[in-house]
């Protein structure tokens, strides 16, 4: 089977939908014939068991971005073809075009459609999106592939497209080295893209209201973003009396992202929105526990007991703090080892590849 998959970016600064893809590929890539077409990047994921292919995507290239792509799609005949990402014009002129062919097409929204999202910049940005281009990319889909039960959830009350499969984001965890000791270490993590969505000015008006408790700790703000949005968050951290409890460590990668994950006594993501939240389940493969909020799909935080699943806002994540503070070292490690043994059975690449192609078989009847 040959399968291609467009994706805007698969450059690190990329966020989730490029860990997404590179993950995916890893595993999917042994099970069938699997082509990635994307744009040129500074810093491109690097992606085994694929074939990337780059064409133009700037708005001023699209009548050669739309020669290169159908040429793509006649030479190498795929099955299907799985679109990524919603908003940008690249995705679903790619999709038009494909379809336009004869071919099946799955559209991965990866969040992009959650209420949250859509209510930004409604007017100015998502109305003419919808209105140009983006619903009929929805509701001409062959498929919706969701990543939980709550983004489907949401796509159904979109009422587009009521052609929906749910297959979860897949982690890597054979490849994830678990932490081997849960005494404090006094570090509690951030890491993901630095982004208004993510919620960060509740983490640091938390550690402001119980900074008494944190006597000693670090916390480690780790991703790439926007300089004037980091900056006003280095800004809000002096004005709370915090500045010296916070380090932005920039971007991570390789193993010193994976350092972080272990050295943390608990991860944090106080999120107003996410579809999965890859960095939610890296941290349980790596046996750290978790405070995320309601805005991503981790209640298994609570019913397994590997962590926090908590309403969206500063009193909420305080709470959550609290709770973590005043638990024994020895629950610390259970909560390590729940979470470590619910990425390997619900979650492992392995098993969402699987998933993946099944779906291809069926999309292709």
């Amino acid at each position: 089977m040959k399968i291609l998959h467009y994706i805007p970016s698969i450059d690190r600064t990329s966020g989730g939908v490029g860990a997404y893809m590179q993950l995916l590929a890893k595993e999917l890539g042994k099970l069938c014939d699997l082509y990635i077409v994307t744009s040129v990047s500074e810093n491109p994921l690097p992606i085994e068991n694929a074939k990337i292919i780059t064409i133009p995507s700037k708005i001023t290239e699209f009548r050669q971005m739309k020669k290169e792509w159908c040429n793509l799609l006649n030479d190498i005949k795929p099955d299907v073809v799985h679109v990524n990402c919603c908003w940008m014009p690249q995705s679903a002129f790619t999709q038009k075009w494909a379809q336009k062919l004869g071919y099946k097409v799955i559209l991965s929204p990866h969040g992009m459609l959650e209420p949250w999202i859509i209510s930004r910049h409604y007017w100015t940005k998502k109305v003419p999106a919808l209105l140009l281009y983006q619903k009929a990319a929805i509701k001409n889909a062959d498929c919706l592939h969701a990543t939980a039960e709550s983004e489907k959830a949401n796509l159904l009350k979109l009422g587009y497209n009521k052609k929906i499969e749910v297959i979860a984001n897949g982690i890597d965890v054979d490849s994830i080295r678990m932490k081997d000791n849960w005494e404090r270490k006094k570090k509690i993590l951030f890491l993901s893209r630095v982004h208004v969505k993510k919620g960060i000015e509740f983490l640091l008006e938390a550690v402001a209201i119980v900074k008494e408790q944190l006597t000693d700790y670090t916390i480690n703000i780790a991703g790439e973003g926007d300089a004037d949005y980091i900056a006003s968050l280095k800004n809000k951290a002096k004005e709370l009396g915090i500045e010296k409890l916070i380090n932005f460590r920039g971007g991570v990668y390789g193993e010193e992202k994976w350092k972080l994950f272990r050295e943390a006594d608990v991860f944090v993501l106080p999120t107003y929105s996410e579809n999965f939240g890859i960095v939610v389940g890296e941290a349980l493969a790596c046996g750290t526990p978790v405070i995320t909020t309601k805005g991503t799909p981790w209640e298994e935080l609570n019913t397994e007991h590997c962590g926090w699943w908590t309403e969206i806002g500063t009193e909420a994540t305080k709470e959550a703090l609290l709770s973590f503070l005043n638990i024994s070292t020895c629950e610390l490690q259970e909560m390590g080892y729940n979470g470590r043994k619910l990425i390997e059975n619900k979650y492992s690449t392995k098993k969402i590849a699987h998933d993946m192609l099944l779906l291809y078989k069926k999309t292709i009847g």
